[in-house]
């Protein structure tokens, strides 16, 4: 039977399918058939000609344990060994690596096509890629998308199932050597934390690239804000040949407005059941991905564990030659019994940013923080706008109008000597509000220059005008503007289970309204830090009504906001508002 948590699931009807060869991928009418695709073969203009012959097992169906069956596309040497199997879990079209709406992403974000084979799952490897070094890919299409059976779910314990009841059946393939491993980015990241949790017996390591966790915490309601415009924009994926419903994630947000609701526990990963090896690759940028990776990181069970924080996008991250390398030493290592040194590979290596073209990066470490990382506090002082090392003796209430002109407060230090800031802040602000209930509050750490100019960087290779335009109030996946954080003033309560002086967590478990004149304390957690300050260039901190970051992707608006009324914020005294930052007191040179 299909999880009992699907009962209390709302659906909607899938999009339909239009299998016509173009708007899933030229090799997506379906047919289950085996076919052989030759080296020099070019699967559409404009992609990289094959470098092999691949072996394509093309609609192979698989039955689950409730008797669903799906479908999927299997990719294989010809030569006749077994090999270990790449599986590449989520709901994107398994043929749709020529589809119009993937080229037209990865132009825009000036990648173009040349580096993959159009074989390639959205945000999954490249079959041709890695079926010439002696592997096997496995690009599923989940329960009610395309023409598998079922209806779609989102997150949890019914992909966990799927996702699990997958890797048994590849292991037991006669070209199969017997051992599996998830990779790729985003969605294929987060399906990771929940299928390795199930512990399939076959799988072997595990390769998440940025994704989040709790689809709660980091997808619907990220510090207890609704968020329903991302949820919309992932639910286009599922498509449907077959009249399939879709798990509806609006629905259940609208519906279920708290963490507790059974919908939202079953979308918690559980990171510390994973025992198999695992290579997480995290970034500082990803305001979708960042929380969930490090927090996945931070109570990940397996004992073979490596953290690699970069300093781009995802989508270049994980298709850059040489990082395709390195992981193809992690797979040999686990995948292929090579005996290639991975065990040696540093435990953490950690990126510092600059800003200015400078960054540090594959800083070894033995853990995140690094050592010598040092939790300090830096108060506001509300009169003269600053942070200081200590709180004034007096409150100053500083006043903003939420939603207004410029409906936001900041404070700024600058350093008299380089200065650096690696692991984890938090802002700890003392607030009311004026004439409503309720606060949403956004906190935003930011660079600026010796002479006071705001600065970020691209982390993909696009620099052009309209991804000027996109990203200087929006886009905010593409454009790295610092560490970032934000909380609805009524969902504060903090976990005491989780929550630590360092890293705050809120059960989300209740409303708690302001009354009028009600100072209430808010922990914000900010998103992971590794930033470097010269001599002269200044840190400002933004405290906003409005997500100065804007949305995740182009065309993507934010989260929805309720603020009305005055916001003010306590600087001193009882109410002393600081920033924590994790201080570096021997810095990475």
């Amino acid at each position: 039977m299909t999880v009992k948590i699907t009962e209390k699931m709302k659906f909607s009807p899938s999009f339909d399918y239009i299998d016509n060869g173009v708007e899933h991928g030229v090799l997506s009418p379906f047919e289950t058939k085996e076919m052989i695709l030759k080296k020099g073969q070019q699967i559409a203009e404009g992609f990289k000609p094959l470098t092999c012959d691949i072996k394509m097992l093309k609609d192979v169906p698989v039955k689950l344990r409730d008797g669903v069956t799906i479908y999927t596309d299997i990719y294989l040497p010809t030569t006749g060994e077994k090999v270990p199997t790449l599986i590449a879990w989520s709901p994107y079209g398994k043929s749709a690596g020529t589809a119009p709406r993937y080229v037209n992403l990865f132009n825009m974000l000036g990648m173009g096509e040349k580096w993959n084979s159009g074989l390639t799952k959205f945000e999954a490897p490249d079959p041709a890629y890695w079926v010439s070094k002696g592997y096997a890919v496995c690009n599923p299409d989940m329960r009610g998308i395309a023409h598998s059976e079922g209806n779609t779910t989102m997150l949890g314990s019914q992909e966990a199932e799927d996702g699990y009841d997958l890797i048994e059946w590849l292991a037991a393939q006669s070209w199969s050597n017997g051992k599996t491993a998830l990779t790729g980015t985003s969605y294929l990241a987060f399906s990771q934390w929940y299928i390795a949790a199930a512990k399939p017996p076959h799988l072997t390591c595990i390769n998440p690239t940025e994704g989040l966790a709790d689809g709660y915490r980091d997808l619907a309601y990220i510090g207890g804000i609704p968020d329903e415009n991302f949820i919309e924009r992932l639910a286009v994926n599922h498509v449907s040949a077959t009249g399939a419903k879709r798990e509806d994630l609006t629905k259940e947000l609208q519906a279920e407005p708290l963490a507790t609701a059974d919908i939202w526990q079953d979308k918690v990963a559980h990171p510390s059941e994973i025992t198999v090896p695992a290579f997480v690759i995290a970034s500082y940028s990803n305001t979708l991905h960042t929380m969930g990776t490090f927090r996945s990181w931070r109570t990940l069970g397996s004992k073979e564990k490596w953290l690699r924080i970069h300093d781009r996008q995802e989508w270049p991250y994980y298709y850059d030659e040489a990082n395709t390398e390195e992981l193809r030493r992690f797979f040999g290592y686990y995948l292929l019994d090579k005996d290639n040194n991975w065990p040696d590979t540093p435990k953490v290596r950690y990126t510092v940013i600059d800003f200015e073209g400078h960054n540090q990066t594959d800083i070894p470490a033995a853990a995140f923080p690094p050592a010598g990382s040092q939790n300090t506090r830096y108060y506001m002082n509300g009169l003269a706008r600053t942070l200081q090392a200590q709180p004034e003796v007096k409150d100053f209430p500083v006043k903003y109008v939420a939603g207004g002109l410029p409906g936001r407060a900041s404070f700024q230090t600058t350093f008299a000597k380089d200065t650096q800031f690696v692991g984890y802040p938090k802002a700890k602000l003392f607030m009311e509000v004026d004439g409503y209930n309720d606060m949403d509050v956004f906190v935003w750490i930011q660079k600026l220059d010796k002479f006071g100019n705001v600065l970020s960087e691209f982390v993909v290779p696009n620099h052009g005008a309209a991804l000027q335009d996109f990203t200087q109030e929006g886009a905010s996946a593409l454009r790295y503007k610092g560490a970032w954080g934000r909380l609805r003033a009524s969902m504060r309560h903090l976990d005491d289970q989780v929550a630590t002086d360092e890293i705050p967590a809120y059960t989300f478990d209740r409303v708690e309204k302001l009354e009028k004149g009600e100072i209430v304390s808010l922990d914000i957690v900010l998103s992971a830090i590794g930033l470097e300050y010269k001599a002269g260039e200044t840190l400002r901190v933004v405290i906003s009504s409005k997500d100065e970051l804007g949305g995740v992707m182009p065309g993507t608006p934010g989260g929805q906001v309720d603020n009305k009324g005055v916001h003010i914020l306590h600087t001193g005294g009882e109410y002393a508002s600081y920033l924590q930052l994790p201080l570096m007191t021997t810095p990475a040179n």
